[in-house]
């Protein structure tokens, strides 16, 4: 009974068992996969993408108020509607598709 319920215990919770978990803890992290490839491969994408020249000047985007009453004038006043009178999202084509 309970004797030997101890005796069972002493053996699970042994210092040599314990030190021998850590062993096997520290030879399961060794064996571990690689978590970045080589460094000989570094760069390689960037430098096999063409290089393309920037086209031009673009034109400054406003900022502040002017940027407010922008996003004001998009969201609320100029408002693409589809069948049903449903809105449509901002990043809908069909008010473009539409056309004047």
């Amino acid at each position: 009974g309970r004797a030997q319920f101890r005796s069972v215990c002493s053996l699970v919770i042994s210092p040599s068992s314990s030190s021998q978990r850590v062993a096997d803890f520290s030879r399961h992290t060794l064996k571990m996969g690689k978590v970045h490839g080589s460094l000989a491969r570094a760069g390689k994408v960037k430098g096999q993408t063409p290089k393309v020249e920037p086209s031009g000047e673009k034109k400054k985007l406003p900022t502040g108020r002017a940027k407010k009453r922008m996003q004001y004038n998009r969201r609320f006043v100029n408002v693409a509607t589809a069948a049903g009178g449903k809105k449509l999202g901002p990043n809908s084509n069909a008010a473009k598709m539409a056309g004047p």
